[in-house]
């Protein structure tokens, strides 16, 4: 080998030989550093909360009860309609006129024949009276005396019958005027001014006292459960909540759909709200509040939804945590129920799950938000 590169490899070897303890001296250094915290975050225990119990359920809004308004009698003409969609009227209230002329001359011709009536039966009656003043006398045969006290009674018959024709014709005059029969709410009207209509013909829907019910849909088990007079909260599409209250449970289950119908009567808008409409025939969802049961809650921020499961972080006494699998329940404003998975006891990451992985050390600060 030549002179040079001898000289080159013991430089070499004398290098290594001088940075060797200096590489040992630097992992030891490394090794006795603290490992860094990979989150700061602050730390809450299950609480035991007392949490209102509910059933949702989904339904329909109908009238309570639904008036068609018709016309009594028939081929009379619409004069004028008083009313459109949407008034509220009162009972009694005057909704359409029909034109009066026809009844008003039929109801002159039975006076008419009522009074004509009442004539020829104060003649037979004159008529009856003599003759049974000559009773006895032999004036006047048994059979003529019969006759004449026979016509007294066709005349009074005839009376009564006329009697009863003029009640019928003004009875129809006063159905030419349509009127309300309750409170209530029009909502629909076929009327027009102009139509000849027939008897019984619709011509208005009124929504009786502008009361609504809420049909909601349950499940059998659920039915079981719901009770008249209980509390309920509906919610209209738009988010406004109205309140209601059971009035009763239908007796029968749908054998298609395995539900049954809980008709709940609509009181009016929550307290705090707007009166934001609620409409018949809306598709609106509901809560049954049947109470309230004691449950063990976390914030809403300590629990972390991955892969469509929910997991809180439990922080140990190394201050490294351990995820956990848990099972939630009903959500009351910031708290969540938690049905399995952790003990009363436990310290739970209070926010910022989201950030860690299991086995992370963290530094835990009091009354702190995470970092």
């Amino acid at each position: 080998m030549p002179s040079s590169s001898l000289t080159a490899w013991a430089r070499g070897v004398a290098l290594g030989l001088c940075l060797a303890p200096l590489t040992a001296a630097a992992a030891d250094t490394a090794a006795a550093s603290p490992a860094k915290p990979a989150l700061t975050v602050s730390v809450v225990q299950p609480t035991s909360s007392t949490l209102p119990l509910r059933v949702s359920a989904n339904g329909a809004v109908a009238a309570w009860q639904e008036a068609i308004l018709g016309a009594e009698v028939a081929g009379l003409r619409i004069q004028e309609v008083h009313v459109q969609v949407g008034d509220v009227v009162r009972k009694g209230q005057l909704l359409l006129s029909f034109a009066p002329e026809s009844v008003q001359a039929d109801v002159a011709l039975a006076r008419a024949q009522l009074a004509e009536a009442q004539a020829l039966a104060a003649e037979a009656q004159a008529n009856a009276e003599r003759v049974r003043a000559l009773q006895g006398s032999g004036a006047l045969s048994q059979q003529q005396i019969n006759q004449y006290l026979t016509q007294e009674q066709t005349a009074r018959a005839r009376v009564a019958s006329a009697q009863a024709q003029l009640d019928t014709q003004l009875l129809r005059q006063q159905q030419t005027r349509l009127v309300a029969p309750d409170d209530g709410t029009i909502s629909a009207r076929t009327a027009t001014v102009g139509a000849v209509v027939g008897s019984g013909s619709e011509l208005f829907r009124l929504i009786r006292r502008s009361r609504l019910e809420w049909r909601a849909e349950v499940t059998a088990p659920e039915l079981e459960r719901i009770r008249a007079g209980q509390k309920v909260q509906i919610l209209t599409p738009a988010g406004a909540a109205w309140r209601g209250q059971v009035r009763m449970t239908a007796p029968t289950v749908d054998p298609a759909t395995r539900k049954g119908t809980v008709y709940v009567d609509v009181l009016g808008p929550a307290k705090g709200q707007g009166a934001a409409p609620l409409r018949p025939g809306s598709y609106v969802r509901g809560e049954f509040e049947l109470g309230a049961t004691t449950a063990l809650t976390l914030p809403q921020s300590a629990v972390v939804v991955r892969d469509g499961f929910s997991y809180v972080y439990r922080v140990g006494a190394d201050q490294r945590v351990a995820r956990l699998k848990v099972q939630t329940g009903r959500v009351v404003g910031e708290r969540v129920e938690i049905l399995s998975g952790v003990q009363p006891s436990e310290r739970i990451v209070a926010s910022g799950g989201a950030f860690l992985s299991d086995g992370d050390l963290v530094r835990v600060v009091a009354g702190a938000a995470a970092q």
